[in-house]
């Protein structure tokens, strides 16, 4: 009885370790290898730009705001039009400044008459004292008439000079070269000086274009301002497509950065004969990257990201396995990413296919004729 106990826990043993190693042994069977398909590595010429939102700007603008009162009496200008330097634009009512001109004139005049009166008292008594012929307190009291019209002379010379200047603002002329605004006052209005605001002018050619940068790019743009060349910005006006045809170079960079954003501001010059570009209009800075120039570009579907870092799968054993390799990326462009770091000129790249790969998986090519990122036209990013 005991020994045909025994035999039937030998017999169950048996079946359970027979039960048990099927499984394994099927789940230990090798997976067959997972199509795949691959980029060769190669390099292209790419060239791509940093974009900045930007504001053209003029980079001469002045309000016209009369210094002296009255009711506008001419406007000489036709509203939008360029102006050349020095053009009368409006005419403030000038018959007041014009009699007190005249009147400070006549005030001079009868101060150099009064003035050279003196002198003649002055030589004369002084001629007699020499003869004891005057009171020495006479002639003093001539020299001292002298000095004081001598003073009334230089005053009447201040106050021509006075009138003449009042007189010379109630003619409002053009500052510099520059396209006028809409006039903000009619013929008949009276202006006060220094608060009426009758129009603006700007200059147009050449023109400004404000973008704001972070501060550490500050050391890369002063870098630019000594080396840009033609190729190094270029503008996309407002609607999105339109490129501006000119380049410009760098005219300023602020004095410092703003605490409160970390800012800067760079102020880049454009060319602006046919005056496309206008003073407060919204456009799209580009500034050619530092990185651009032949590169390694493969098809950005080939990257993955895991925690911040980028990776790809790599073919290796001729085409056999997949090794996992982790890269540094740089801009995009298009479908392709440039490649900084990790990848050689001649690496295979796998492209589809790989989502089911781990680290040293077995492959197979799903296209035997691997593509090839880089050949044909430069690459040309945004």
């Amino acid at each position: 009885m005991k020994r045909s106990s025994i035999y039937l826990i030998g017999s169950i043993a048996i079946l359970a370790w027979v039960s048990c190693g099927k499984p394994n042994q099927q789940q230990n069977a090798a997976l067959p290898p997972t199509p795949v398909s691959v980029a060769e590595v190669k390099k292209a010429n790419a060239v791509y730009y940093d974009q900045y939102q930007a504001t053209v700007i003029a980079l001469n603008s002045v309000e016209l705001r009369s210094q002296v009162s009255g009711f506008i009496t001419g406007i000489f200008f036709k509203e939008g039009e360029v102006v050349p330097k020095g053009k009368q634009l409006y005419e403030i009512d000038r018959r007041k400044y014009v009699a007190a001109y005249n009147q400070a004139q006549a005030t001079l005049s009868s101060a150099q008459a009064n003035l050279v009166k003196a002198q003649k008292d002055v030589d004369r008594y002084t001629y007699l004292e020499k003869n004891d012929a005057v009171a020495k307190q006479t002639v003093d009291q001539a020299v001292a008439a002298f000095e004081t019209n001598k003073s009334a002379v230089e005053s009447a010379k201040a106050g021509v000079a006075s009138a003449k200047t009042d007189l010379s603002y109630s003619i409002i002329t053009a500052p510099f070269t520059g396209r006028i605004g809409i006039s903000q006052v009619k013929l008949g209005a009276q202006v006060s000086p220094g608060t009426t605001l009758l129009n603006t002018i700007s200059s147009g050619n050449p023109i400004g274009v404000d973008v704001v940068i972070n501060e550490q790019d500050i050391s890369r743009f002063y870098a630019l301002k000594k080396k840009s060349t033609d190729s190094t910005f270029k503008l996309q006006l407002s609607d999105g497509t339109t490129m501006y045809n000119k380049s410009g170079k760098i005219l300023a960079i602020d004095r410092g950065v703003n605490n409160q954003t970390g800012t800067v501001k760079v102020r880049i010059q454009f060319p602006n004969e046919k005056d496309a570009l206008k003073d407060g209009m919204s456009c799209v800075m580009k500034v050619l990257n530092d990185q651009s120039g032949e590169r390694i570009i493969i098809p950005n579907k080939a990257v993955t990201e895991q925690m911040g870092e980028f990776f790809v799968f790599v073919s290796v054993d001729q085409d056999t396995v997949a090794k996992q390799r982790k890269v540094a990326v740089g801009q995009k462009i298009g479908s392709d990413i440039i490649i900084l770091n990790g990848l050689q000129v001649g690496d295979k790249v796998i492209t589809d296919g790989f989502q089911r790969l781990r680290d040293g998986g077995k492959i197979t090519l799903d296209n035997p004729a691997a593509q090839q990122p880089g050949q044909g036209a430069p690459k040309q990013g945004k």
